[in-house]
């Protein structure tokens, strides 16, 4: 239907103003007007009453770079939930800009955060990478960051030494590429490789053509545990010296010893910037554990060693040692938070196929390793580190806490490459967000809730007409019963499809009924307002 009306339901338009009984009339892929009988009589109804109306939830940070040219069923597990728009690119991992034949080792480093590339998809310059996803039949709104890690690695791979006059040249120009190709900004992965070889000064030169077209910047931080406070100051000082907007992803503080205290002092050194004039913001996940890779574990000493270093007893002993000390600057999980709290998430590896959805302490067992350092020793060797991991490592306490501050936003930092055991944020976060923080503790009024999963994160990337029900916005509107709308991802059973979500339209479009995907496909690639 080009034109229609969703009548009687409860409209909370994104703003996070109080919700208005309200109908919403809808012609062209356009939001017409949000009033009482707007849109007048002969026109298609959508009854609504006893339901909420919202705008579609903008997730903007999602791993699913590669799912919309290898799953035949995305989008059903987004819409499910709600999100309707999507960004990817993020924590400086993406297989934008980069040549499958040529960076090989990087499309298989990426595996556990995206999942496999596919041989057919062209990934090798924004602009293929961006028509690309224009020739596929989205089911949803997808736009991107520019990842750094990416662009480094395009340039000089994984080669630790600094960049030469030239290779960084050709860095900044492939930054450039991405925000003339409507890239909503650049993301940071600081703690992973290549990237965590970045000077301050590369990064200077890097974010320039952020800067320069309005773009955002968003950072996963060096170190989210006992360098946390650190780490915030360190990429606040970045994106200061570089004039950009800045936003901390999935703001949070691992580390048992941490929990109740390290957050607050990193809520202070953002507020004064923000006190300065300085635009920073923050996001999070309504969840107290992580996902990231077995790599994210390895200490710095052994960052750069071959895989065929932790093959034999002398490579195990010494991942064993560099595990179970200290490392000034640098987070030891394993230190901080036990082995006992850290699963194995995904082991493409039928040879591991025991050890999926198993803590590291269990899995050892199951596999005959006597310490789960050699387990892990053995994974590296076999696997290169190819293993996704969930760290259950933050307080509930200080998720709450971040939730509560008016500059956060909601996201997923969904991992597409979890195999059978991915983290429940990839099914639920969303209807997480409204069924804990909202119905169940009241941490959130549901006007605020909706707030920081539409307006805020849509405006942040500088997404025109998204996030939001006024006229002239996109039609991207959810129909549910508060109620109703649920999780049911756990960690114990995480591929559970959210419930309760009545209808879903992207762009005018009916996308889901019931739970269930239509035949429309009415997504588009989001490029940033210029």
């Amino acid at each position: 239907m080009s034109e229609f009306a969703v009548r009687g339901g409860l409209v909370y338009d994104g703003t996070s103003a109080p919700p208005a009984r309200a109908d919403v009339w809808v012609r062209d892929k356009k939001i017409m007007a949000v009033e009482p009988g707007a849109g007048g009589s002969g026109i298609p109804e959508m009854d609504a009453a006893g339901c909420v109306v919202t705008p579609g939830f903008v997730d903007m940070h999602r791993h699913c770079d590669a799912a919309p040219l290898r799953d035949p069923d995305f989008g059903h597990t987004e819409l499910a939930q709600g999100i309707t728009s999507a960004l990817t690119g993020n924590c400086g991992l993406s297989p934008v800009p980069l040549d499958a034949n040529r960076h090989k080792d990087f499309y298989e480093y990426l595996e556990p955060v995206v999942g496999k590339i596919p041989a057919h998809a062209c990934y090798n310059s924004y602009e293929s990478y961006v028509h690309t996803l224009e020739q596929a039949a989205l089911p949803l709104h997808l736009g991107f960051f520019a990842g750094i890690g990416a662009v480094r690695c395009a340039v000089k791979g994984f080669d630790p030494g600094p960049f030469a006059a030239r290779e960084l040249e050709r860095a900044a120009a492939l930054v450039d590429a991405a925000m003339d190709a409507g890239a909503c900004g650049a993301s940071l992965g600081m703690m992973y490789r290549p990237e965590c070889h970045t000077s301050l000064s590369e990064y200077d030169a890097l974010l320039r053509p952020v800067a320069l077209r309005g773009g955002l910047l968003c950072a996963h931080i060096r170190g989210e545990g006992d360098s946390l406070v650190e780490s915030v100051r360190e990429v606040i000082g970045i994106a200061r010296r570089a004039g950009v907007r800045l936003n901390i992803s999935h703001f949070k503080a691992t580390g048992i010893h941490n929990w109740r205290d390290k957050i607050f002092r990193a809520i202070e050194c953002i507020e004064t910037a923000r006190a300065q004039g300085q635009e920073v913001t923050a996001d999070f996940y309504p969840y107290d554990g992580g996902s990231t890779t077995l790599l994210s574990l390895l200490p710095p000493a052994l960052a750069e060693r071959p895989p065929q270093f932790f093959a034999g007893p002398a490579g195990a002993a010494r991942l064993r040692e560099e595990l179970y000390r200290s490392h000034p600057g640098w987070d030891n999980m394993v230190a901080s938070i036990g082995w006992e709290r850290i699963l194995i998430s995904s082991a493409e590896s039928e040879a591991y196929a025991r050890a999926r959805g198993a803590t590291c302490v269990r899995a050892a067992r199951r596999l005959g390793c006597g310490d789960p350092a050699d387990l892990m020793a053995e994974m590296l060797a076999q696997r290169n580190g190819s293993i996704g991991i969930i760290v259950l490592s933050m307080d509930w306490e200080d998720v709450r806490a971040v939730a509560r501050l008016p500059y956060t936003a909601l996201i997923s930092d969904a991992l597409y490459g979890g195999g059978q055991s991915p983290h429940p944020r990839l099914y639920g976060a969303f209807p997480k967000m409204l069924r804990r923080l909202v119905r169940e503790e009241g941490t959130l009024s549901f006007e605020q809730a909706i707030h920081k999963m539409t307006a805020m994160p849509a405006g942040r990337a500088r997404l025109r007409g998204r996030g939001i029900l006024q006229p002239g916005a996109a039609a991207d509107i959810l129909i549910f019963r508060p109620e109703a709308f649920t999780d049911t991802a756990t960690y114990a059973a995480p591929k559970q499809r959210a419930v309760g979500m009545r209808q879903v339209y992207v762009d005018g479009h009916m996308a889901l009924l019931n739970g269930e995907l239509c035949e429309a496909r009415a997504g588009s690639v989001l490029l940033r307002e210029h």
